[in-house]
């Protein structure tokens, strides 16, 4: 199993929101600890769960200039990545100026049908461009968001040009074999997006998981983590998973945080994600945490 850099249990934690639809830094910086108490070894911040490309590029230096002030930060990954170059850029620049363990970074996702020779350029004009703040990068693979598949070719030739920057990738795409595709490159950590794969992690090569889920189940996930083979600890960790990606995923992650803090404040979501209803609420209160 690689343990170097960043590995186990990774939450992708939300963002709390103010009235104004700014980042709420308290109420973040509040779920952001608990998490790191109750069980992850790291946290992702402004992924897909951060809702980060709801937020503008000053608000997402805002919140990491926060994570940072209050949190380990060797134990934080940050997203940078944007459709344009020069803010996917800046951030990471910025995430490495911060002291941020490493970046995730999604491709340029705005055009579809783009072929690997130009997805490797952008990356290649990434790299350049953070040169100087030499931060690790992961590659983010989420084509159900983004229109756009890492193929692991493409994955290799990355890590192969940028051994040094290019550290792995988390995958968001539900496919297994896929994952065990790119983890059979050489010092490249994959983190699947589904507790369940760490059950696998030893036979696969997996350097843990980075969830969505893990943010309000994280003491269930870190049992697995710590018992890959008890089978009572999988059944636990998938069980929660299934019952919470059942309704929205963003907007249901945050109800479970404003219920595991008893605090309504966690919930609301930015559009064009909506508030759940309140027969979801009653599903969710059902979930043992």
């Amino acid at each position: 199993m690689k343990r170097n850099g960043l590995h186990g249990v990774i939450a992708a934690v939300p963002t709390p929101v103010t009235a104004s639809g700014d980042p709420d830094t308290a109420r973040f910086l509040r779920h952001a600890q608990w998490a790191l108490d109750n069980g992850c070894d790291a946290l992702n911040v402004l992924g897909t769960t951060g809702e980060a490309n709801s937020f503008g590029a000053e608000q997402r230096t805002a919140l990491m200039e926060a994570a940072v002030g209050a949190l380990d930060s060797s134990r934080l990954m940050v997203g940078t990545g944007t459709p344009d170059l020069k803010t996917a850029v800046a951030l990471t620049r910025r995430a490495h100026e911060l002291g941020f363990a490493a970046a995730l970074v999604l491709p340029p996702y705005y055009y579809k049908g783009v072929s690997d020779d130009g997805l490797f350029a952008w990356f290649e004009r990434l790299i350049s461009g953070t040169s100087g703040n030499p931060i690790p990068v992961y590659l983010y693979n989420f084509p159900q968001m983004t229109g756009i598949t890492f193929s692991p070719a493409l994955a290799r030739r990355l890590k192969e040009a940028f051994p040094d920057r290019i550290a792995g990738a988390k995958d968001s795409s539900g496919d297994l074999d896929y994952a065990s595709e790119l983890a059979k490159i050489s010092d490249f950590a994959v983190f699947p997006s589904n507790e369940a794969s760490i059950s696998k992690a030893e036979s696969e090569n997996y350097a843990g998981c980075i969830s969505a889920t893990a943010s309000v189940t994280a003491p269930l996930v870190a049992k697995l983590w710590a018992e890959p083979t008890n089978d009572d600890a999988l059944e636990a960790a998938s069980s929660a998973r299934t019952a919470i990606s059942a309704h929205p995923l963003i907007p249901a992650v945050k109800y479970l945080t404003a219920r595991l803090h008893g605090d309504a404040g966690f919930a609301a979501p930015l559009p064009p994600h909506m508030p759940l209803s309140n027969e979801q609420k009653a599903a969710l209160d059902e979930i043992p945490l």
